[in-house]
């Protein structure tokens, strides 16, 4: 063959390859899915090199392996890679190299870095960081060149531009990701937020998009069958100077245009058929880098709860004036008819006006009393003085007040004769006990008996009132605690609302359920036990919380609050009590202080800058097996189911006074130091005896078996690393190898009787850690 003709092959070889570059190339810019991107990458340069099998690896910013795609193995040959013995520690070695590695012996390499090779299937081998912008994303490998050939420079060449491609590919895919994340996050956001939104086109006067609330809020408007878009055909407007318009689509597209920003203004949206709704509305055009409005975003907020609270206002005043206008007249008219008195009056005489005098008075001085009570809860700032008291004691000093203050209705105590005194502020107390006979003899008629009672109920004594009247209907029931009344009639008034705010002071709840064979109401609140110390010395006097004085002072508490008066008043209540408390404000340093201080709770607010307490429990890894209590402001149930759900210890809802507040630590601590036995089907945990069994067969474990399950146990429902468990169980806080953690799941499975294929007690969360279910959910 001449030198022509040789030149003329290699040039239609060249033509070639550029050819399937070429396809090769349009092939990876056809699509936008990331694993899609990665395999056609993957099998153009296995194409093009001759390369029998390829892997693409994508690495973190921390240089773990994430994502992996493989080409040209069959299910065997990748489950014999994947179960190679100290597969990740492989891989660190070929993602560490600085550059491209040719192997024309991958066997020989491996076995010479002292890495078994019996399960290597390999002959030659090609591989490459993938790198973008100096910064490492991934690696890739190729395997097995055609007709056990060496790979090439010309090979390495191919392998390098596809690396490259893989590399954009990967970084826009991380970048679309994140992208995707933020929209998201922003949608949810605006979706949940509490303040409508809508979005108008300046154009057409249509409606682009409206929120949850914002539908909520013209949802009053609307007829059946008729979507809130429709909503400005038939809509006016009243603005807060008087002026009306009627929002059809040539005057509204006319407002729109004006592109006037609106800020606080006060409307009052109206249907057709006289139906209106009052909103606060905010309007801001969004206009483009040439000064085009492109869209109107309007935010409104539905003024009808401000119009409720100056309502239940209203009426609270008139509530008020009712009250002392009676017993002010009473006192107003005996007062005048002895100073008006013409002649000498009868001694009995004067004796029943002074009588009436001093009884409306007192009545006038209660009320203002009660008053004061409701300020000071509804502030946090209401004290008590707990003490140890006897509960017998508190029952009849508030039967006598409640006799000598006129109740015509008898008063049957039934006490077992066992009750533990309780940690009480006997004033307080002894008030809610009496509005609670007050209450009861309001409602019940005269010839009959108010029964008080009371039992043991764990570490409380719940004290119950019961009448003997019609009842409470179920629907009115739970609202019988508010203090106003509503439109509907179902609060309870002042006296009970005081009755809450008292007794969650004292660390208790009250509650209200029907009588005996369903007659009259039963009202029970719970007061806590004193312990043998507070027993002994009656101490804790000046509203100052009680101390921590059950083996728990000075335990380590943090608290997580970007509140500085809430984390000044936590951390000065807690510290009175005994603990040692540390604080911070920012979510950042969490993870260092727990590693650093080891509390043993944390107090964490629901709501943080750039995050909240329930994603912080799900993220960092230190937060698992210590108890998290939230505080927050938020008090609906929903809310606080979510986050018990999560995994807190409790929640409590700001403000609260000293004695609810370390009350409730004291508990969770209580139940931390000496937790319940866990059961889950068969198995059961004893903590404190360190016992394990299974159907009722006891199971020996060593001590590092029992700490790893007894970390499962304490997190069920949540998945945790195995570097969390290498930090919890064997207190190793840099990266290690997890097969450590591995082989003890392995072994504390056979023990169980438990399979990692159908597991019933130990769950395995691919490529992450375990997680044990809870109890009461499979």
């Amino acid at each position: 063959m001449n030198s022509f003709d040789q030149l003329r092959q290699e040039n239609s070889a060249l033509r070639e390859r550029i050819s399937a570059l070429c396809t090769a190339m349009l092939r990876i810019s056809a699509s936008l899915e990331l694993e899609t991107v990665l395999h056609h990458i993957a099998e153009s340069a296995r194409a093009l090199t001759g390369a029998a099998c390829a892997i693409i690896t994508t690495v973190d910013a921390g240089g773990k392996a994430r994502d992996s795609v493989f080409s040209g193995f069959t299910p065997d040959a990748r489950t014999l890679l994947e179960s190679l013995p100290d597969a990740s520690s492989l891989f660190g070695h070929f993602r560490d190299l600085p550059g491209p590695t040719r192997l024309t012996d991958v066997a020989a390499y491996i076995g010479a870095l002292g890495y078994p090779v019996d399960r290597i299937r390999h002959k030659t081998f090609l591989a490459t960081p993938v790198r973008h912008q100096e910064v490492h994303v991934g690696n890739f490998f190729l395997g097995d060149k055609e007709g056990g050939a060496e790979f090439t420079s010309e090979d390495e060449e191919i392998l390098a531009l596809f690396a490259s491609q893989a590399a954009t590919a990967i970084v826009n895919a991380r970048t679309y990701r994140a992208e995707q994340r933020a929209r998201a996050d922003l949608e949810a956001l605006i979706e949940t937020s509490p303040v409508g939104v809508a979005v108008l086109d300046p154009v057409t006067g249509s409606v682009l998009s409206f929120n949850r609330e914002a539908r909520r809020i013209v949802g009053a408007l609307l007829t059946p069958g008729q979507a809130p878009e429709q909503l400005f055909d038939a809509m006016t407007c009243r603005l807060a100077d008087g002026r009306e318009l009627a929002l059809d689509p040539l005057t509204l597209i006319r407002e729109l245009k004006s592109a006037a920003t609106m800020r606080g203004e006060e409307i009052v949206l109206s249907s057709a058929d006289g139906r209106s709704v009052t909103v606060l509305i905010n309007a801001t055009p969004i206009r483009s880098d040439d000064g085009e409005v492109q869209s109107v975003v309007v935010t409104m907020q539905d003024l009808a709860d401000l119009q409720e609270l100056d309502r239940l206002r209203a009426e609270f005043l008139a509530m008020v004036s009712h009250e002392l206008r009676a017993p002010l007249a009473a006192i107003k008219g005996s007062a005048a008819t002895l100073l008006r008195a013409e002649s000498a009056l009868d001694p009995a005489e004067m004796h029943e006006f002074f009588r009436i005098i001093d009884e409306h008075a007192e009545s006038m001085r209660s009320l203002i009393a009660d008053l004061l009570d409701a300020g000071r809860i509804d502030s946090g700032t209401l004290s008590i003085s707990p003490q140890a008291t006897v509960v017998a004691a508190l029952v009849d000093l508030a039967r006598k007040t409640f006799l000598n203050a006129g109740g015509r209705h008898g008063v049957v105590i039934d006490l077992p004769p066992d009750l533990p005194p309780v940690m009480a502020d006997r004033r307080r107390i002894v008030q809610v006990l009496n509005n609670l006979l007050a209450n009861a003899a309001r409602f019940s008629p005269v010839s009959t008996s108010v029964f008080i009672g009371a039992r043991l109920d764990g570490a409380h004594v719940a004290i119950s009132v019961a009448d003997q009247g019609k009842g409470i209907a179920p629907e009115r029931r739970p609202h019988v605690f508010r203090k106003y009344s509503g439109e509907d009639g179902t609060g309870g008034g002042l006296g009970l609302a005081i009755c809450k705010g008292l007794v969650e002071a004292h660390g208790g709840r009250i509650w209200a359920e029907p009588g005996d064979a369903g007659r009259g109401t039963r009202f029970t609140f719970t007061v806590p036990v004193a312990g043998e110390a507070g027993e002994a010395s009656g101490e804790d006097v000046g509203g100052r919380p009680e101390s921590a004085s059950d083996g728990l002072s000075g335990a380590p508490i943090l608290v997580v609050d970007d509140d500085p008066q809430t984390l000044r008043y936590v951390r000065d209540t807690l510290a009175d009590a005994g603990y040692t408390v540390l604080v911070t404000g920012e979510p950042e340093d969490l993870s260092r202080i727990v590693r650093k201080e080891q509390p043993q709770l944390i107090l964490l607010d629901l709501v943080l800058p750039g995050t909240d307490g329930i994603e912080l429990m799900r993220y960092i890894p230190e937060l698992a097996g210590i108890p998290v209590m939230f505080i927050s402001a938020y008090g609906r149930d929903e809310t606080i189911a979510r986050a018990l759900q999560s995994g807190a210890a409790d929640y409590i809802v700001k403000p609260f006074s000293p004695t609810e507040l370390t009350a409730r630590v004291r508990a969770v601590l209580r139940r931390r130091a000496d937790p319940d036995p866990f059961m889950l089907g068969d198995l059961v945990i004893d903590y404190g005896r360190h016992e394990v069994s299974v159907a009722g067969r006891r199971v020996d474990l060593t001590a590092t078996e029992f700490e790893l399950l007894r970390v499962l146990s304490v997190n069920t429902d949540r998945v945790l690393t195995h570097e969390s468990l290498l930090r919890q169980v064997w207190n190793v806080k840099d990266d290690r190898d997890p097969e450590v953690v591995r082989a003890f799941v392995k072994t504390l499975r056979r023990k169980l009787g438990d399979s990692a294929r159908y597991p019933a007690y130990i769950h395995t969360v691919r490529g992450t850690g375990y997680r044990m279910a809870r109890p009461d959910r499979p």
